[in-house]
């Protein structure tokens, strides 16, 4: 398998936040979870709902945030359906053609935070140990009778 997450997320922006933002990483981390998956929402509601003027906001929002945590392919989608919807307004039309890129900022925003999660959770990063130097190999987990 080859590994896509450097086309994804830009590590060295990433580890840069996190020396910067330093115990607050986490936090903002969290908060940066949260505000994009209701930007993401909004944006697919907004689709479904034809409504161009509530593109602008949350994509402009997931936009600046991700590129924040080195998500630039996730800011660069964000950022094409702001610019479009934002003409769009202007010329008084509803931008159809962004449907390929709202599956696709779906698809990249979940892919991003299954990144993140594997960088700031030891936990995630880790396989379940099966057998090994010097360990029994058992079916069983930690916990389990």
């Amino acid at each position: 398998m080859v590994d896509d997450s450097s086309n994804i997320v830009d590590w060295v922006h990433f580890e840069k936040s996190r020396a910067e933002l330093g115990g607050g990483f986490i936090r903002i981390l969290s908060y940066y979870r949260e505000d994009g998956a209701k930007s993401v929402a909004a944006i697919e509601q907004a689709m479904h709902e034809q409504n161009t003027v509530a593109l602008v906001i949350p994509a402009h929002t997931l936009k600046g945030e991700s590129r924040q945590f080195g998500a630039e392919p996730l800011a660069a989608v964000a950022e094409l359906i702001e610019q479009t919807a934002r003409f769009c307004i202007e010329t008084h039309r509803f931008p159809d053609e962004l449907v390929p890129e709202v599956v696709e900022l779906r698809r990249l925003w979940s892919k991003t935070i299954e990144l993140f999660d594997q960088a700031t959770n030891p936990l995630q990063s880790r396989g379940p140990t099966a057998g090994g130097f010097g360990r029994k190999v058992t079916n069983q987990g930690f916990g389990r009778i």
